[in-house]
């Protein structure tokens, strides 16, 4: 889980931008946090450089990002890393904490294995609607943990399910699984509120697409009507 220090330096740290993402469709920064004696690196994405979408509204991806991370936090999924929204040198922001991946790992070979942390990442983006878990998007450690990042396209009121993890399509939902359903369903609105980074119509979308997931039983199968992997799924 994530540790209050973090939160702290991500939260009031001195930001300095490093360097750039250039491969990355939106503004995407490397960026060094100072507070007191203790530094961070981050990754920051200004609202300023989020270039508009035909299906999702302007200047909403950051709030995306940062919900996406209240959803996982909330669950004790601990898939997004330790994400705020903040004023940055190029406005209003993402700010994430930056994950140090294992690069012994083939990502090629990794996403399309049976492990229960790749499916606590498809549960996730099935809750959250995510329409770009690409295998890039696959962050493993050196400790066996697993994260996710690049969630601004999620929370869609349509299903627009993207993914490449789909190895476990049409599969009983866990006890555990289930129970964190519940959870969203007794809470969202209450502890679990998202009306800050959220329409209230994707808020709505949110707590149905949870009810049919819990009612199923079972892990979705793919939108016929939408592409069911994105492209490039890398």
């Amino acid at each position: 889980m994530v540790t209050g220090d973090k939160r702290t330096i991500l939260t009031l740290g001195e930001m300095s931008v490093t360097g750039r993402l250039v491969d990355a469709s939106n503004a995407t920064l490397y960026a060094k946090l100072v507070h007191e004696s203790s530094e961070i690196t981050a990754i920051y994405k200004p609202v300023a450089g989020e270039r508009p979408l035909w299906d999702f509204p302007d200047g909403t991806l950051a709030d995306r990002e940062f919900a996406a991370f209240r959803v996982s936090e909330f669950l004790g999924l601990d898939l997004v890393p330790l994400t705020i929204l903040r004023d940055g040198p190029y406005g209003i922001g993402m700010v994430q904490e930056w994950i140090d991946i294992d690069e012994s790992i083939d990502l090629a070979n990794y996403f399309s294995q049976d492990l229960p942390q790749l499916r606590a990442m498809a549960f996730f983006d099935a809750i959250i609607n995510n329409t770009d878990r690409k295998i890039g998007h696959l962050l493993p450690d050196e400790n066996g943990n697993l994260y996710g990042c690049d969630h601004g396209v999620t929370f869609h009121e349509q299903d627009k399910l993207r993914t490449v993890l789909w190895q476990w399509a049409g599969d009983d939902l866990t006890v555990e699984e289930l129970k964190a359903l519940e959870l969203i369903k007794a809470t969202l609105g209450k502890e679990l509120d998202l009306s800050a980074n959220l329409t209230q119509p994707e808020i709505e979308a949110l707590l149905s697409r949870v009810e049919r997931l819990f009612e199923s039983g079972t892990m979705p199968l793919p939108n016929p009507e939408w592409p069911a992997i994105p492209w490039p799924a890398f």
